[in-house]
């Protein structure tokens, strides 16, 4: 198992072998305790439109990780990822869950 604090810093790839960047910050949904979103710039910005940027541009959507270790995989954009029901974590690594994340914060 993982603290969310772990994964800031870490190196992220494709599943072909492609290097995204870093994790900077991490949008979790404080409702459902998800992680929706990674982003490989950090979030903190002047305005809105700059942070929109950086969600828009420079960030990977949560349900494209494959899996979490030393090192991120993500899904290249050539690879459909299905969307995932919230009672399904099937694809969600083993080693990362939504609970710990939650009590983190």
């Amino acid at each position: 198992m993982l603290r969310l604090s772990e994964l800031f810093g870490r190196d992220i790839y494709t599943d072909i072998g492609d290097y995204k960047g870093k994790v900077y910050d991490i949008v979790v949904n404080l409702e459902t305790g998800k992680l929706e979103t990674i982003t490989t710039e950090p979030l903190k910005v002047k305005t809105k439109q700059q942070a929109k940027k950086i969600i828009t541009e420079k960030s990977i959507p949560y349900r494209n990780v494959l899996a979490v270790k030393d090192i991120i995989i993500v899904a290249s954009k050539n690879r459909k990822i299905e969307d995932v029901s919230s009672d399904d974590d099937k694809r969600r690594p083993a080693n990362l869950k939504a609970g710990a994340l939650v009590s983190y914060r």
